[in-house]
Formats: structure tokens, sequence, C-alpha cells
């Protein structure tokens, strides 16, 4: 048998195999240290000074990622091997180009990024060309095509910006008279204010799950494949993710469905990496949502159910290197907020929050906390996924954000 060797230098060396992370956030921090274990030198980027994932990395920078020229400084600076985008706001034009000249390998591949940065671009993708269930939905850029698209979709519909993340701008809109506030609310929350937004009819769902879906390549053919996390349930509020649970218990029929679905989709984005393919389930039937090319907020609880968390799974996968998604335990996340507007803030409680042996914490290290930030994330094991959701409220519960 006779496997294909993969080599990584020595940080800070002229060895060193770099990768470039777009967006410093708390998930990127989880990557930056995966990575660095394996030898890797990481810089990282972000939008304000001192990011959590800057925090780890071998060399930071504070940016605007959307400024196309900024964004071809950096890149032409670090020289890096591999281009990770973490966030929505990044100039995707850029890293077509990139890729072109092969200047750089950008993770999974600039086609995904470029789709997946903007909700019109995968829905159609998912949708229009590759034929998966979906809700029912209209995009509309202005406040008159909007109106009209929510009188077609009809009522509660769901409205989102075409690019957003954690919930940002997006709501429920329940009639007709709520629907000039939905607009102006997805014109602020947006990360790229284009103007344009989806409207998606309400589907009657059981339960929304992530299905961790990694594309790695095999040791011994070097072709890349497809792999599954068991399925992960979550709950949100306002469209932000509060906590999540694996693994999400559905059926055989509607797991291979979500399988089938997951697989077409990141097939069509191509590229190596772990992709957060978010589903609707009731009974056998399965409806695509969205899809991230990256870990994904609702995964956190893989830092305590997988033997490779999402975040080891991504780091290994883009390096060329095998994975295992299997998973030891039954878990839990549940999100910590700052509950308030301020700068210096202070946890305490930790240790009544890690008494119970099978509880851990993540405190992120952000530098400003807003009142639906999050600052950090409990999660805990137990026998059953609702003693774990239990303990894992319990133990973020034992957190105190307080002002100094």
């Amino acid at each position: 048998m006779i496997y294909m060797s993969v080599t990584i230098g020595t940080p800070l060396q002229t060895s060193a195999f770099k990768v470039l992370l777009l967006g410093s956030g708390e998930l990127g921090k989880e990557v930056v240290i995966s990575l660095q274990r394996l030898g890797v030198e990481v810089h990282a980027a972000d939008r304000y000074d001192h990011a959590p994932a800057m925090q780890v990395a071998h060399y930071a920078y504070t940016l605007n990622m959307a400024d196309a020229e900024e964004l071809k400084q950096l890149i032409q600076q670090v020289k890096p091997d591999l281009i990770v985008p973490e966030i929505e706001a990044i100039a995707t034009q850029v890293l077509v180009e990139i890729e072109q000249q092969n200047i750089a390998t950008v993770i999974p591949s600039a086609k995904a990024v470029n789709l997946t940065m903007n909700r019109e671009g995968i829905r159609r993708l998912a949708a229009e060309e590759l034929g998966l269930p979906t809700s029912a939905y209209r995009f509309a850029d202005s406040l008159e095509s909007f109106r009209a698209a929510c009188d077609d979709i009809g009522y509660p519909n769901f409205v989102k910006p075409v690019m957003s993340s954690s919930g940002k701008g997006q709501s429920r809109v329940k009639n007709f008279d709520e629907v000039d506030a939905a607009w102006e609310y997805a014109q602020t929350g947006g990360r790229v204010n284009q103007g344009k937004v989806i409207v998606e009819s309400q589907i009657d769902f059981d339960f929304e799950i992530t299905l961790l879906t990694v594309r790695a390549k095999n040791a011994e053919t070097c072709e890349i494949e497809t792999q599954y996390c068991d399925p992960i349930g979550h709950r949100q509020d306002s469209g932000d993710y509060v906590e999540s649970w694996q693994p999400q218990a559905m059926t055989a029929a509607a797991l291979e469905e979500a399988k089938r679905i997951a697989h077409k989709v990141t097939t069509a984005l191509g590229g190596c990496g772990i992709f957060g393919v978010e589903l609707f389930v009731k009974g056998d039937k399965v409806w695509f949502s969205e899809v991230s090319p990256r870990p994904h907020d609702t995964g956190l609880v893989t830092l305590a159910s997988q033997f490779q968390s999402e975040f080891e799974l991504h780091a290994r996968a883009i390096l060329g290197l095998p994975v295992n998604t299997s998973r030891h335990s039954v878990a839990a996340s549940a999100v910590i907020y700052a509950g308030v507007d301020d700068t210096n803030l202070s946890f305490s409680g930790l240790n009544l929050a890690l008494a119970n042996p099978d509880t851990d914490l993540r405190l992120f290290g952000k530098p400003e906390g807003f009142k639906r930030r999050r600052m950090g994330v409990a999660t805990a094991r137990a026998e059953t996924t609702d003693q774990a959701r239990q303990l894992a409220l319990e133990t973020a519960s034992q957190v105190s954000v307080q002002q100094n």
C-alpha cells in the first residue's frame, strides 16, 4: 500500500506553510489552534484589533476585507499557501482572481466562497441548478418589490439580507403591517448593505439540523471523499444559534436524504474542508436551508462529542490529511452572552460552572461585548441529549459577565 506524502514546514522559517485566515472570530480561533498543532504558520485578519483568532495566530492584520485593494495588498504581503475565509464581508472577486492566477488555494474554492457568501447565489444553485427541495422564496431589491414578494410568498414568512450571519437583519413577518419594518431592519443588519433580501415561506418542520459534511482526500488514493458527522440538533433565537446537541434523533430515511442533499451541494461547491449544511426535517422529509463552507457555530458541540472536533476536521481536510468524523459522547452546547454593551469585561463563576467533570467552557476573548453578542460557550456530556442540554444550559448560567 502506497500513501502520498504531505509535507509541512516550520513556522516563522523560510520552509513555513502559511495559512491566511480572513475573519478572526471564535470559530476561526479554534481553527488557528488546530492548524498550529500541525505546524502551520497562521496569519489572521479582521476588521477590528484583537479579535479572538488574532490572539493565537503568529501574525495579525486589521483591515477592511471588503475593500478589494486592501485585500490584494494583504495577500501580496503574506504570500499564503492557503486562504481560509471565515466571514461574509470579503471582496470575493479578489479570491476568484487569486485562484485563477494560481497565487494561492482558496478554501474550499473561490466558487464556493463566492456563492455561499451571498444567499442568492447558494439558493439558486441548490434549488434551480441542483433541484434540491427548499422553501418557496423570492428576492427583492426595493421596498416596492419587497412588499410584492411578501404578498406573493404569503404570511408568515422569513426575511434575511442576502449577506448576513448570526441572525443579523433577519425577521419573521406575520402580516403585511410588519413588512416595512422588516425591510428597514434587513437593510441595517446585513454584513454588506447590498439592498437585496430573500423572502422565504415558512416550512412546517419538526426540527432543524446541521449536517457537518467533510470533503477530504483519501490517504491512499488522494481522491476526495465525503464523510459526515452525526446530525446536530439546534435551537435558534431570531436566527442566531442558542444551543446545540449531538446526535439529533431522526429516521433512517431522513438521515439518508439529508446526506444525499449535503453530498450534492458540497460536491457542486468543490474543494476540501468542512461544510455546515443546514436542513429542515419533518418525518422522512428534508429541505435544504443554507450551507457554510467552513466550521459552523452549532458545531461547537463537537468540542465535547467527537474524537476530532469540526475545527480539527477542517484543519486536516484543508491540509490534505486523513479525517475521523466519529463521535465518542452524547453532548450539548449552550451560548454565553455578554448581556451588556461594554468593553473590558470580566467573567466569574467559572469554578462553579466547571465543578461537574463532564462540563467545559470556551471564553472567546472578544474585546467588546453587546447584549446579544456571544462571548463564550459551555459544553456538557451526558447519557442522553436531554440531560446534556440541561447540563450545558446550567453550566452557561453559572458564568456571570461583569462590567469593570
